[in-house]
This record gives C-alpha cells, structure tokens and sequence, in this order.
C-alpha cells in the first residue's frame, strides 16, 4: 500500500519552490500526483505488473477521480509508463460543491442538530446555485452556531476537551478517543518518528499538520462538480465504489442521493 501526501505543502510532502504553495489547485495536484507515481514505478519496476486501485476521503472525491482518469488518458500515449488501474474507492466524497453546501444542512436537520425554524430559514434564503447573498450567509451562521461544537468526525461521540488526558468510553457508539487527531499530531512531529519513517529528512521549518492553511487560502481551481469525471470512469469500465462511514456527518450521501440518476446516465 503507498501512502501519497497531497498537494506538496501537506503533510510532509513539500516543494523546493516555495512559490509552488501559491499555485496549486486540482489540476496541479492532479499532475504531480501522477509524476510521482510514474516516477515511482520506474524507480521499483517490480510493481509495475500489479493491479492498481486508489483510494480517498473527503476531498480525494476530486483527486481519485481526476487523477484516475488521466492515468487512464496517458495509458493510451506511445512510449508512457502503463499504469494497470482497475478501480478507486472514495469514502465521504466531496462531489459537488453547491449540493454539498445544501446537503450539509439537510443532514443537520434530519439529525435533529438544528431547530425547524432554522431549517426553514437556510430554504427560504438559499439557493444552493452558486449565489449566495447576505442573508443566505446569516442563515447558514445561524444554522452553524445553533448545531453547536460537534465532533464532525463522529456526531456521537464527546468532543476532545483536554488532549493531555486520554478518555476511552465504554459506550459501544463512541468508540475510541476524541482526542485521537491531536495524538496522531504530537505523534507524527516526534524526531524519532520521522527518522523512523525516512521524513521530513529536509529539516521543514513547520510541524505536520493534516491541513495547511497556506495551500488552502491559495488553491487555484476546483470544479463545481466532479460527477462528469466519475461518469466518464464509469464508462471506461472503471470499477467505483462510493462509500459513506454511517456516524460521521457526511452530506456526501445526500448528493448522490440527489444526484444518483445524472451517475447512471452511463450505463
């Protein structure tokens, strides 16, 4: 299994050119995502023969499939490294902006994390069309401050309130500890850690971190949607599977819910 940080400026991966963090997008993470793993298969050709499938959550709903089906492109290229992609898998995908942004607030909702009235207020106000005015901006804070701080990553389970103190609960639907993301933290910016892992070998001037907040201001493009280039993998014979984790907030379901037909338009 091959664990690839992206774009270069997260995680431990970075660029010598620090003007590069300044302009990055899909398109750019995409091709150097693609890069190195060309560049990795020759370096260890013994893998070139194995069945290759990617994997992602989150926002890998725009880098699975975007780097899926240049791989797929470049395949057909006289002389390129040949890349035997069988499938990709995407749990909790980021589809579609304007339907995530508009999902989001229906799982609030249905999970009863936001009054009614509140609900009623985002519909009357929003869109969800890629206009959003002044009060279309204060329902959704409304809705945001009244949904209150909750674990995004399990709306079930306590929030992490002092991460020096490991708290494991017994309840069988709060599995683990809630702190767990800031123990990977400290964890991943241990010296011993990272020359265990032959990281950060470069001596970074910043701690890792699973975001940067540096790329993020600075990403350059994102489709609206990403659905034509999952239709367009579905087509090529690609397998895709698309998968949600049932306790964490995920209004990525509720866009394939919305938007299951426009998927199978293909076949």
């Amino acid at each position: 299994m091959l664990f690839v940080e992206i774009p270069a400026g997260v995680g431990y991966s970075y660029s010598n050119t620090t003007s590069d963090y300044h302009n990055t997008g899909d398109k750019r993470s995409t091709d150097d995502a693609y890069t190195f793993l060309v560049n990795w298969l020759e370096r260890f050709p013994k893998y070139r023969d194995r069945d290759f499938f990617i994997t992602g959550e989150s926002y890998a709903g725009h880098y699975v499939p975007e780097l899926a089906n240049l791989i797929i492109s470049n395949n057909r290229a006289r002389g390129a490294t040949n890349v035997k992609l069988k499938g990709v898998a995407i749990g909790n995908a980021d589809l579609q902006y304007n339907l995530t942004l508009r999902a989001t607030f229906d799982y609030f909702w249905m999970h009863a994390m936001i009054s009614g009235k509140t609900y009623r207020t985002v519909q009357a106000n929003c869109g969800f069309n890629g206009t959003y005015t002044k009060d279309c901006d204060n329902a959704m804070n409304l809705a945001i401050k009244e949904k209150g701080n909750v674990d995004d990553y399990n709306i079930y389970a306590p929030i992490c309130r002092d991460a020096s103190s490991p708290l494991r609960s017994s309840d069988p639907v709060v599995f683990g500890d809630p702190c767990t993301n800031h123990y990977v933290s400290s964890y991943l910016n241990r010296p011993e850690v990272q020359r265990a892992l032959h990281a950060n070998t470069t001596g970074l001037n910043y701690p890792w971190t699973d975001c940067s907040q540096l790329v993020f201001d600075n990403w350059k493009d994102s489709p609206e949607t990403v659905l034509p280039s999952i239709r367009k993998l579905i087509s090529s014979g690609t397998r895709v599977w698309l998968y949600r984790y049932s306790y964490i907030y995920s209004p990525g379901i509720l866009v394939l819910k919305y938007r299951s037909n426009q998927l199978l338009m293909s076949y």
